[in-house]
């Protein structure tokens, strides 16, 4: 006897071997439509429910329904949302697919909908005791699931890997919990195809030949997927993806994929999808040729960003004169036609080196002049350099064969991260943005100590040295560095960058140790200009002028600092910040000792991420989401989030990052400046120094130190202190690599930014974990997304080398404490600064008057005093702490 899936709305919904292919509406999800996004956010549901009218009115047979989304409140906004349906029958006609990651949501919206509806989703990836738990739950509400193909070790991302899990996750279903297998909807997994990397070519055929499988070898299951995912490649380019959705699903269909969130409007005719396109399409999709990657990108290109009816429009400017054509490609980031370009170009010159000195610089020096006027940002310049080095890449074998490779530049520069350090993001900006301008960059990478960094300035004869740092020991190294230039008695200009540097630093500290120009630049466009002026032909007057400015800044700073009042060490410590530990509650943590995730569902930190930061690293300057519709740069916020967004998804989706944390909460009491951190068992395990402000306040203001949040032995009372490191680089540098290879710095650049805001995310994460349950401080904690961007929760996390404990070697202490390295692989360099780069770590506060601040500067007497209780010679405290120190 034949079993069908049967759901329901106020009509049913009966899924047969003879039924189309059921498509479930895609826009009533708050991830997916940024207008019902907004619409839910602004409580407007009376349009909200006009979308979904439209997704039925558009056939719509299911309608999805997703509240995931940081700054809501799931819950309330499902069930609102559902309810609200429900007295809409022109609605309310067709099945609910309830689609969350967070069971709460799913379980509310089990509660009010009526009919029979679908769960999105449930899997094996919490282990069998909760997917039996939610499969239970499910059947007893009367609905139907779609299981994920993800298990303990992740999603699956092979044949093989989809049918072992599918067949597993059936078993369980079937014969532990006697669900109806005819309520079972398989969704193996629809990736994203024509990445650009290998171990993706496969990702559609395998869905095609899994969804065969399950049909064949799971009776009664239907089999799902998100059909969008398909193309994330080609965000932007409707014309591809509408091709790339029909064509996949025309081919899923075959293979008995039955159901699919698919928006309509994203569907082209299959048979209307031009041959060409559609062989280029499916070529990828069947993995038909090694070549297909490469063969729809540069297709693509034809037909971005139009409508159908206008792709003759779009290529106009292929009708225009050769170095016109150029120009365009480069200024528009568009590299489908630079080979085609290049080449005619080629034919047309004595040697090849010419197209580069010509054709290619006359396009980048339009780049430029843009960029340097502001009508161009930095994401574009970036994905010029892409189309600029794919040029030159068509190129070097003409230019090889014709033994000549001396290309003319503007000048030769040496980029470098000083040693000890591991932050590039802003160097390979800046090294970028030189490139454009005909500069050749002779790049170093990171961790470079002071003997290569001459040796190689030398050898290479450049013109500039650039360094780089973003952790205060770089600061001591570039000084060092300075020095060493001066006794070598070299005569290149020195270029200073990095989040920790300053024009203060560099007049005071570097400048003096050395004869030629030192420049503190503070942002890529700056440096085009810096640098030319540097190399010009009769610079002297330049030279002068800078080493006055340097001068004159550094005079009136060195004063400004005597101006200034300190205290003596033990006057500061009078003056500490008091509270009164009579009245202040005390919390134990529910869980003392050290805690190890081994890796971390990226997915998980989505809602955490802060996104504004990731926009400043770019040069883009505003805060997150208002920057996207900023009157300036707008435009180029929204382009780079969206671009930012299709890499993350191939991150996520993929797994490409690996996330690990080690934190733990210990028994610990203040002695003076110290914190005394003990084992579960109330041993002396560890000590954590503080520094204090010396700096003389106002009546009333006090000289605080983190140690003043913790309660002092000598009252006898137990506190309590936490410390961890999370990491999301894992990973990092291989993608970064693959990026350099195919001369993509736009994505090898973006790949680390996102990593970034990933570790911060994964701190922010983890830190309301702890504030909420390890620790349990703060259990009825609710706070969104912006509130704890806003740092509005009890309790804080001061992290070593920032402004409350700029004390690098206070890591060495957390090191050793939690054995970070052994339990998950991050380590510090000799200048402490962690790797992977994408690391966070710190410490965990759960006072609640304890409060963020700035140390500012030290005095002598405190320094002396440091270095005696960090047991190291005064020589080496000050240089740790030479940048808090006050002269």
């Amino acid at each position: 006897m034949s079993r069908y899936l049967k759901l329901s709305g106020l009509e049913p919904l009966i899924v047969t071997s003879e039924s189309n292919f059921i498509n479930v509406g895609e826009r009533t999800n708050v991830t997916g439509s940024r207008r019902f996004l907004r619409l839910i956010k602004e409580e407007n549901y009376a349009e909200a429910l006009e979308v979904a009218r439209n997704q039925v009115e558009g056939g719509a047979q299911i309608l999805d329904v997703n509240m995931d989304e940081g700054m809501l409140d799931g819950v309330h906004a499902m069930v609102t949302f559902l309810n609200l349906i429900a007295s809409e029958p022109d609605i309310a006609r067709i099945p609910i697919m309830i689609d969350s990651s967070k069971w709460e949501i799913i379980e509310a919206g089990l509660q009010v909908a009526q009919g029979k509806c679908v769960v999105n989703s449930i899997s094996l990836k919490e282990g069998e005791e909760t997917f039996i738990h939610q499969a239970k739950l499910i059947k007893r509400y009367g609905a139907a699931t779609i299981v994920m193909a993800f298990d303990e070790k992740g999603q699956a991302d092979t044949y093989e890997r989809r049918i072992e899990i599918c067949e597993r996750s059936y078993r369980i279903l079937v014969d532990v919990v006697k669900f109806a297998p005819e309520d079972i909807i398989f969704d193996p997994n629809i990736f994203p195809v024509a990445t650009g990397m290998e171990e993706h070519r496969k990702n559609a055929i395998d869905f095609f030949k899994a969804t065969k499988w399950i049909r064949t070898n799971l009776p009664y299951a239907s089999v799902s997927g998100g059909v969008s995912n398909v193309s994330f490649s080609f965000r932007g380019n409707n014309a591809v993806r509408e091709a790339m959705h029909s064509a996949f699903l025309y081919h899923a269909i075959q293979h008995g994929m039955n159901m699919g969130i698919v928006n309509p409007a994203m569907l082209e005719v299959y048979d209307d999808i031009s041959k060409d396109l559609l062989e280029h399409v499916e070529d990828v999709l069947l993995d038909r040729r090694d070549d297909a990657t490469e063969r729809l990108l540069d297709f693509a290109e034809t037909v971005k960003g139009i409508k159908k009816e206008d792709a003759t429009k779009q290529l106009a400017w292929r009708e225009k004169e050769l170095q016109d054509r150029i120009t365009h490609s480069l200024v528009k980031g568009l590299d489908s036609f630079i080979e085609e370009d290049v080449e005619e170009a080629r034919q047309t010159v004595v040697k090849p080196i010419q197209v580069i000195e010509g054709h290619l610089m006359t396009g980048m020096n339009v780049v430029g002049d843009l960029f340097g006027s502001g009508k161009m940002f930095l994401p574009q310049v970036v994905k010029s350099a892409r189309v600029m080095k794919k040029a030159v890449a068509y190129l070097q074998p003409y230019i090889e064969e014709s033994k000549d490779s001396n290309v003319s530049s503007a000048g030769k520069i040496l980029m470098a991260t000083v040693k000890g350090d591991v932050h590039d993001i802003g160097k390979n900006i800046v090294s970028v943005v030189l490139g454009c301008n005909n500069y050749e960059i002779v790049d170093l990478g990171v961790m470079v100590p002071p003997e290569k960094i001459i040796e190689v300035a030398k050898k290479e004869e450049v013109d500039v040295i650039g360094l780089s740092g973003l952790i205060t020991p770089s600061l001591d190294e570039m000084v060092y560095l300075a020095n060493e230039m001066e006794k070598e008695d070299m005569n290149i200009p020195l270029l200073i960058g990095g989040a920790t540097t300053s024009k203060a630093h560099t007049a005071v500290k570097i400048a003096p140790k050395y004869g030629n120009s030192v420049v503190h630049v503070n942002d890529a466009s700056r440096a085009v200009t810096v640098v030319g002026n540097l190399l010009q032909e009769n610079n002297k007057i330049f030279k002068d002028q800078l080493r006055s400015e340097y001068d004159k800044f550094r005079d009136q700073f060195l004063n400004r600092t005597k101006q200034k009042n300190y205290v003596p060490l033990e006057k500061a410590r009078e003056n500490k910040f008091k509270i009164d530990w009579n009245t202040t509650e005390i919390v134990e943590p529910n869980t003392l000792g050290i805690q190890v995730i081994e890796s971390l569902d990226l997915k998980v930190l989505l809602d955490y991420i802060d996104w504004s930061p990731f926009f400043r690293s770019w040069d883009l300057h505003g805060k997150f989401p208002n920057i996207l519709t900023d009157e300036i740069v707008g435009k180029q916020a929204s382009e780079l989030y969206e671009d930012a967004k299709v890499l993350l998804a191939k991150v996520l989706d993929q797994r490409l990052l690996k996330a690990k944390a080690v934190f733990g909460l210990f028994p610990a009491n203040a002695t003076e400046d110290d914190i005394e951190v003990y084992d579960v068992e109330g041993n002396h395990s560890t000590t954590f120094l503080t520094l204090r402000q010396q700096l003389k306040k106002k009546e009333g203001v006090p000289n605080i130190a983190l140690a003043d949040f913790i309660v002092p032995k000598t009252t006898g009372k137990q506190d309590y202190v936490g410390c961890f490191c999370v990491t999301a680089g894992f990973g990092t540098e291989k993608l970064a690599a693959d990026f350099e290879k195919q001369n993509d710095d736009y994505n090898s650049i973006m790949i680390k930014a996102l990593a970034d805001r990933l570790a911060e995310a994964f701190a922010e994460y983890l830190h309301k974990e702890v504030r909420t349950k390890h620790w349990g401080y703060a259990a009825s904690e609710n706070l969104s997304n912006e509130e704890l961007i806003k740092e509005t929760y009890k309790g804080i996390r001061p992290a070593p080398g920032y402004p409350a404990c700029p004390d690098h070697l206070e890591k060495n202490t957390i090191w050793e404490l939690l054995q970070v390295e052994e339990r998950i692989g991050v380590k510090l360099t000799e200048s402490l600064a962690m790797w992977p780069a994408a690391s966070v770590s710190g410490y965990y506060f759960g006072n609640p008057e304890a409060k963020y601040f700035g140390l500012g500067k030290i005095k002598e007497d405190q320094l002396k005093n440091y270095r005696t209780r960090r047991g190291i010679s005064l020589e080496e405290a000050k240089k740790w702490l030479s940048p808090i120190i006050a002269d």
